[in-house]
């Protein structure tokens, strides 16, 4: 017996712009429900898996994220979805990768770091 992955939770200052941020690099819809709560999917329904939810808390993020997502680039090379990506508001981030790494690292716009890969590591 194991366990299944059925959701990511992020928490957030702004869960509803956050989501949109994220809805936008990946391509999938979002949702707002009445608890403040903002999620999104790749088909956009609640059942689909996994689902990123964003949870509403009070303080800003303060240290480096012990967990973080990796996107790779689908249908551009990486430099034009790091373009892509700083312009929806991503910024760089120096968590100690050195210069010569093939991934970029980058902070969503409450500060969370994710990696842009150059390519999928199988």
């Amino acid at each position: 017996m194991a366990a299944r992955l059925t959701e990511i939770s992020i928490d957030a200052r702004d869960p509803r712009a956050l989501a949109r941020f994220w809805g936008e690099v990946l391509g999938w819809p979002v949702t707002d429900d009445e608890r403040g709560l903002s999620w999104i999917s790749e088909t956009g329904d609640y059942t689909a898996r996994p689902l990123i939810v964003f949870a509403p808390v009070p303080e800003p993020k303060t240290v480096k994220n012990r967990l973080h997502l990796d996107v790779i680039p689908s249908g551009v090379d990486q430099y034009q979805e790091l373009e892509r990506l700083l312009a929806l508001g991503a910024t760089r981030a120096d968590v100690g990768q050195g210069v010569d790494v093939s991934w970029v690292v980058l902070a969503d716009p409450e500060g969370n770091e994710f990696c842009l890969l150059g390519r999928r590591v199988d």
